[in-house]
């Protein structure tokens, strides 16, 4: 089988896809700098290489026969990335640029990016499509948003596959990190102390999706030749508030409480996916429901150290 490069391979959604790639019999190459990811988190069997993105000499260690470029690696909250915007824009941008000329040089077959919902910026309560005009709030929007504008610069060369991915959720997610990751914030406080503190409204609301239906998109992103070319949305099409997702964690955690406490900078007041492109190009049609998702999710952080 052909080598694939995924990047973030220490992370909580590319350590998942390394793992189904191996799994399909693929050969995988693997960078992270372990900004965020983690070394237990690589699966073996992952050729691994440590370094930034951002730096070309961690470039010139990838070997030259990576035929599929999958790049997840990069700042991931749109919080953090107002404490350092230009280390946001290393990241996010330059790493991406990086890649491309990689592609470019030894001809790689597709670059798959994440991208983000949080292109989209504020927008109606009503599901979101690939082509509604793009206005971020956010530095890490904007990153992520730039990134797609030199993939299709260069989508002659390289052929890209942009995947803006909605709220995804569980296990092997970073329980430790409060500000990334609305379901995984939330969870974590709600085992540590039972009493979860919202950043915003209980109005607002998000698409949320479990982590295995997020690989399985990527791997027929990664190997469906009609995939080439297009900008997907990966979410589920549903539209959940803040309130009812906060209703279920404190189902399945007894007594846990929550409290409203100011808001986060450049966050988005709701947002949902239209699925129709994803549904019509990858086949995706079945997700798992938030209920069976919450469930495993919590199921699995109860055996975690921290919450033993």
């Amino acid at each position: 089988m052909d080598r694939v490069l995924i990047t973030g391979v220490g992370g909580f959604i590319g350590s998942h896809i390394a793992r189904r790639f191996l799994q399909e019999g693929y050969a995988v190459t693997g960078v992270d700098d372990f900004s965020s990811g983690r070394a237990e988190n690589v699966p073996p069997g992952v050729d691994f290489i440590e370094g930034d993105l951002a730096m070309r000499a961690t470039i010139s260690k990838i070997p030259s026969d990576c035929r599929k470029i999958l790049h997840l690696a990069g700042q991931s909250s749109g919080e953090i990335s107002f404490d350092d915007p230009v280390a946001d824009l290393q990241k996010n941008t330059v790493s991406t640029l990086n890649l491309i000329q990689y592609g470019i040089e030894h001809a790689a077959e597709r670059f798959l990016y994440a991208s983000s919902m949080s292109v989209y910026g504020a927008v109606e309560d009503a599901p979101v499509g690939e082509s509604l005009e793009c206005h971020p709030l956010s530095c890490y929007g904007v990153g992520k948003y730039a990134s797609e504008g030199y993939l299709r610069i260069y989508q002659k060369k390289l052929p890209p596959v942009i995947l803006r991915m909605f709220n995804v959720y569980g296990p092997g997610q970073d329980l430790s990190n409060l500000r990334q990751g609305m379901v995984s914030i939330f969870l974590a406080q709600a085992l540590s102390n039972g009493r979860i503190e919202v950043k915003g409204g209980l109005e607002r609301f998000r698409d949320i999706i479990y982590i295995e239906d997020v690989v399985e998109s990527w791997f027929r992103a990664a190997t469906l030749e009609t995939a080439k070319g297009r900008t997907l949305n990966v979410g589920t099409g549903v539209k959940t508030t803040v309130g009812t997702l906060l209703q279920r964690i404190c189902e399945l955690v007894p007594g846990a409480t929550y409290f409203v406490h100011g808001g986060t900078p450049g966050d988005q007041s709701g947002i949902y996916a239209d699925i129709s492109a994803l549904q019509d190009v990858l086949g995706v049609t079945a997700f798992t429901t938030l209920g069976d998702g919450l469930e495993r999710f919590t199921t699995w952080a109860r055996t975690q150290p921290a919450f033993q």
